[in-house]
């Protein structure tokens, strides 16, 4: 899978570094002094790297968790992000972080007891249920065989009841889940466009059918689910597209095992979509009916009422309103 691994120094004999690069015998490792050394130059090739991307290992520093940013959340009070690893294994053309990072490698940092140490900080401090997101900067399960990051943080949210963690993927990699007994404080939530959407633009990501078959065995093994319709694409059809979606959908999941249902249009930072408009300049997507408002790029707000409208009505066809949740985030 990787053909080389960066290692910090700082992390060298790090015992999840070590498990690790065990998985990868074949792969060259180079060590660097920061990850950033590698991860943050400029005048990389995104596109290049993206099709062998490498496996840098390192330790955050600083702030492990953040606040999240206002119009994410799934009811919480109390919500906030973070990131055990920068980018993600699949290559979905309307993807943010393809705007935010100039490098395609992946970062995973090793030292989740910091992360652990301050979500439980915050936890035990918290009178209102504090809720945890780990898919804002990369696919939560996606690298779960070799992160073991679901794993390792499972027991920790089953020793602090006030804290909820959401789970947000693309992946089928839900083995570490089905191998234990399910949290009530933890959500599974799996995101899904169009199959006509997913074929054009959700490149290496799994099929909407492979998706449900493991929210299916998540639910009949007692997990809460949830799901995001998001972003929301526009296309010509996309009426149809929607509709066979959400009849797909709930027609193979138990809604009495949903927790949340979210939605929102599609957002990027000025800034993002220009570098990403550059690096695929032929895709129709970045072509379609967008307009910039207050540094966002968007659909025209017309066109951005209607896709919503539309979509958030037919939900209440299927789910209750009190699970549906706007989200007005960049996808």
């Amino acid at each position: 899978m990787f053909t080389h691994i960066y290692i910090e120094d700082g992390v060298a004999e790090h015992p999840r570094t070590q498990e690790i690069c065990t998985r990868f015998p074949r792969a060259a490792r180079v060590n660097c002094e920061r990850y950033g050394e590698v991860f943050n130059p400029k005048s990389q090739d995104f596109r290049l790297q993206k099709a062998q991307p490498a496996l840098i290992l390192a330790s955050k520093h600083g702030n492990t968790v953040l606040e999240a940013p206002a119009g994410y959340g799934i009811g919480g009070a109390r919500n906030y992000y973070f990131s055990h690893m920068l980018n993600c294994l699949y290559d979905c053309r309307y993807c943010f972080l393809q705007g935010m990072y100039r490098s395609a490698n992946y970062v995973l940092f090793v030292n989740y007891e910091s992360f652990a140490e301050e979500i439980s900080r915050i936890a035990q401090h918290s009178k209102l249920p504090a809720w945890f997101f780990s898919g804002y900067d990369c696919d939560s399960l996606a690298l779960e065989p070799v992160s073991g990051f679901a794993a390792h943080f499972l027991p920790l949210f089953a020793s602090h009841p006030n804290a909820r963690l959401e789970l947000r993927s693309k992946s089928t990699q839900v083995r570490s889940l089905l191998n234990r007994e399910p949290l009530a404080n933890v959500i599974v939530a799996f995101s899904f466009t169009p199959r006509e959407m997913h074929q054009a633009l959700e490149h290496r990501v799994p099929t909407v059918e492979r998706r449900l078959d493991a929210m299916v065995q998540l639910q009949q093994a007692g997990w809460s689910t949830g799901i995001r319709f998001d972003p929301l694409v526009y296309q010509q059809d996309y009426q149809a597209q929607y509709r066979a979606l959400f009849s797909e959908v709930f027609s193979r999941l138990d809604t009495d095992r949903l927790h949340s249902v979210s939605l929102g249009p599609l957002r990027l930072p000025r800034g993002y979509f220009k570098t990403i408009s550059r690096l695929y300049p032929d895709e129709p997507l970045f072509a379609g009916p967008l307009a910039e408002t207050n540094g966002m790029v968007s659909y025209h707000q017309d066109l951005e009422n209607e896709l919503t409208g539309f979509c958030t009505a037919e939900l209440h066809r299927h789910v209750p309103e009190s699970l549906l949740f706007p989200c007005t985030v960049a996808a």
